[in-house]
This record gives C-alpha cells, structure tokens and sequence, in this order.
C-alpha cells in the first residue's frame, strides 16, 4: 500500500473487525452455555441457543464485509489488517470470560497491533 488506508475501506475494515469478535464471542458463549448431554444431543442443545445463530449471522455479515474490504486493499495489506481480529477477541476475552492474559501473550497483543499500524499507516 502507498498511501494510508482510505476512509472507505477503513470503515468496512472497522465492521470486520466488530463482526469477527462478536462471533466469536457469541460462539464462545454457544459452546459454554449450560447445556446438558452429550455428542449429538449437545450440539441439538446448542442449535437451540440464539448465541450460535448470532455467531453464524455475524460470520455471513464478516463475509460480505471481508469480500467488500479486499476489493479496496491489496490481499497482502487486508490479511495483515485483518490480524487486528485477534488482539480484539483476546481482548474481548479477557473481558467477557475472565480469561487469562500471559506476559507473552500481550507482547503478542502489542506486537500485532504494533504491526497492524504500521500496515494501515504506510
């Protein structure tokens, strides 16, 4: 990329971002939802749980938005972009599922978003 991202295309980026956490987060709360059974009856439970059809939902959405934000980026740009999904969903995961964050995992975290930066600002 020779210039810095165009407004644009940083929006669709911004709703990629937003819909790959919240369906992430919706499928993490769909598998650890209280349901009882095992094998086929567990995943009939989950089928019934709206967490797993907001997961699904955000991923057509992500699609749609994923497909709409490579037309404006270069692959290359748009896959380095789009890594910032995952400090988001760690993020969102320490927040929302108490989970834990090591020493090495926020170096990743800056790292990551460190690199994304540079990407989007070059």
């Amino acid at each position: 990329m020779t210039s810095t991202l165009p407004p644009v295309a940083l929006l669709v980026w911004m709703v990629c971002v937003v819909v790959d956490t919240g369906g992430q987060l919706a499928f993490k709360y769909a598998a650890t939802d209280a349901i009882e059974g095992d094998g086929v009856a567990r995943w009939r439970g989950m089928a019934r749980r709206p967490w797993l059809w907001l997961g699904l939902s955000c991923y057509v959405v992500e699609f749609v938005a994923w497909l709409a934000f490579l037309s404006l980026v270069p692959l290359s740009d748009g896959v380095l972009l789009g890594s910032i999904n995952i400090v988001a969903i760690m993020l969102a995961g320490r927040y929302l599922f108490k989970e834990q964050l090591s020493q090495l995992r926020v170096v990743g975290i800056l790292l990551i978003t460190a690199g994304v930066a540079i990407v989007g600002w070059t």
